[in-house]
């Protein structure tokens, strides 16, 4: 038996005293909330598939129904699904699929004898202040100018690190700039939690902003986003990047077009405002992967600002050739930073985003620079014997060049690399398994079908995942690789094993107490909002205390939890690429 739409509260407490035998009348709206049902809690499209998961041993009716919030009417009932696997932890789930329901509105889902979940909205635009919020959230992490609350709220914040007085590190000194030299790098977002700037990790959180515009820019383009910057001849997507983008330029040393690895404090300092921490700064040590990352993001700045800021756009080319003139000069220079500190003085703790390895960056740098200039030189540098797909991260970047070498052709270009379908076949063959996999997953999700998805940062996997789905969506147009992107941003959302949203101001159970220091730092607010936190970690550096170690449960809402609850821009950005691209899609 099937019940659709309309029906009374009392016609179905009639309908399933009949199927109990009428021992009590039971009725999903006099039991509580049960957060054992488990899905996105913004909401979904009306045209698009909608999924909630269920974590239950057994389940008296089998049967679910959707129920409008605003007079508590059973508008639609369906059958439960048993899940093909356990969760890593052991439990059972239930799939309750309800994707042809498309009223507009706001509903539960309600099993008798379990209880309701959390609301979520049914319309077009489902995601859009979703989507707005992930990049407005860099508006949050600007540096070098005051927050003012017209753009702000209550978030409003004075001016802090101006970076007008950095030091030239003893690491870092060279002709020009010997040790103690004092240089200006002002601008751009602090890095996560922290309050210091970081080129490789600015790299790939550049690389996927700038990738978002030049995959979705009309859509994303159209965004406004109420910052200082609204309503000039940029979107004001743009103008966001370019807070960071002008502070990576100031980062390249112009006696010899090397990069500085990072500008940072020597040791972190507290959970205090920006303007509070007020210790010496640093440029220290170039190194070649700064420098390849840097000559990627500024490659592919050079297209994204032709058409805005033609000065710009030249000066941001000039200088990606010079550090790939550099990074010839120096192939191996890698950011060892314990080294580094047995040598030079003062010692510097913070994040070090060191790496083993840059043969990856090579190919990201080659091939931006390549569609950006189509000189040879940069084509032969692009490596091509590749063996499996590597999900981006700030030290996996190779797949951001394949990715760019995807687009340009989806723009009607030749890639006259041999071995380039080859690659093509491999990225496709690695997407249809993210598919395959999913279908007989716990939750119904790409994210998590290894344990290896569950690292530091791991809800920028599940992001990554997404965006990977869409660059394959965008090379032949199945849609089942649309459908499971949205199924990860699902999960971000709360179809998950913590029954979290990740994303701090959005849904009924959004992180509170995220590691963020101008968040910590003011415990009477709310946190600052379309933060996306890190996400499960079994490794559980931090010393938390957490209630599981089962790796994806593996995480605690509290500021102590910088390795499951910190904010990080590498992450922001992949999932900033996800809901816009998700939204675009969709709409």
């Amino acid at each position: 038996m099937f019940i659709k739409r309309l029906l009374p509260l009392g016609v179905l407490c009639s309908f399933l005293c009949f199927l109990t035998s009428c021992e009590q009348s039971i009725s999903i709206f006099n039991e509580p909330l049960s957060t054992d049902l488990r899905l996105n809690q913004i909401g979904f499209y009306p045209q698009a598939a909608k999924l909630s998961i269920l974590l239950a041993e057994e389940v008296d009716q089998g049967q679910f129904y959707i129920v409008r919030t605003e007079n508590d009417e059973v508008v639609y009932q369906g059958e439960l699904s048993p899940s093909s696997s356990a969760t890593l932890s052991g439990k059972k789930t239930w799939i309750a699929d309800f994707s042809d329901f498309q009223e507009k509105g706001e509903f539960v889902v309600g099993v008798p004898g379990i209880g309701v979940s959390y609301p979520f909205q049914l319309h077009e635009q489902v995601h859009e202040d979703l989507a707005k919020a992930s990049i407005k959230a860099f508006y949050f992490q600007r540096m070098s100018t005051e927050l003012l609350p017209e753009h702000a709220g209550k978030w409003a914040r004075p001016t802090a690190h101006p970076d007008d007085q950095v030091k030239v590190h003893s690491s870092a000194a060279g002709p020009g700039r010997p040790e103690g030299a004092i240089i200006s790098a002002p601008y751009g977002w602090y890095d996560a939690g922290d309050y210091n700037k970081y080129i490789v990790n600015s790299g790939i959180t550049m690389g996927t902003l700038m990738s978002l515009y030049e995959d979705f820019g009309e859509f994303a383009g159209s965004l406004e986003l109420n910052i200082p910057e609204s309503g000039n001849s940029r979107p004001d997507l743009l103008d966001e990047i370019h807070w960071n983008l002008i502070w990576m330029l100031e980062m390249q040393d112009p006696n010899d077009g090397g990069v500085y690895h990072k500008l940072t404090t020597a040791s972190f300092e507290g959970r205090v405002m920006p303007h509070e921490a007020v210790s010496q700064r640093y440029v220290v040590a170039k190194s070649t992967a700064a420098a390849l990352n840097f000559a990627a993001v500024m490659a592919q700045a050079h297209r994204v600002y032709a058409d805005y800021d033609r000065d710009l756009s030249k000066r941001c080319l000039d200088a990606a050739k010079k550090a790939w003139d550099w990074a010839k000069k120096n192939p191996n220079l890698l950011y060892r930073q314990n080294e580094m500190n047995e040598k030079h003085d003062p010692d510097i703790t913070t994040g070090a985003y060191g790496d083993r390895s840059v043969e990856d960056e090579w190919v990201w740098a080659a091939s931006e620079l390549w569609v950006s200039t189509q000189s040879g030189k940069y084509l032969d540098a692009i490596k091509t014997d590749v063996n499996a797909f590597d999900l981006p991260n700030w030290n996996t970047v190779d797949w951001l060049g394949y990715y760019t070498l995807f687009r340009h052709e989806r723009n009607g270009n030749e890639v006259p690399l041999k071995g380039f379908e080859d690659i093509k076949a491999l990225f496709m063959e690695a997407m249809d398994s993210y598919v395959s996999h999913a279908k007989n997953s716990a939750y119904h999700v790409v994210m998590g079908q290894d344990v290896s998805d569950f690292v530091w940062g791991s809800n920028s996997v599940a992001a990554n995942q997404g965006i990977a789905l869409i660059q394959a969506y965008l090379i032949n147009g199945a849609d089942r690789y649309r459908e499971f992107a949205l199924h990860n941003l699902d999960y971000i959302m709360g179809r998950n094993a913590t029954g979290y949203s990740y994303v701090t101001g959005h849904g009924s159970k959004p992180p509170m107490d995220p590691h963020h220091r101008p968040s910590g730092a003011e415990p009477d607010k709310e946190p600052v909002p379309g933060l996306i936190v890190g996400g499960p970690n079994p490794g559980q550096q931090d010393d938390c205390a957490y209630e599981s170690d089962i790796p994806d449960e593996s995480f605690v809402d509290d500021y102590c939890s910088y390795a499951s609850n910190e904010i990080a821009i590498n992450w922001s950005a992949p999932f900033a690429y996800l809901v816009v691209a998700i939204e675009a899609l969709y709409n």
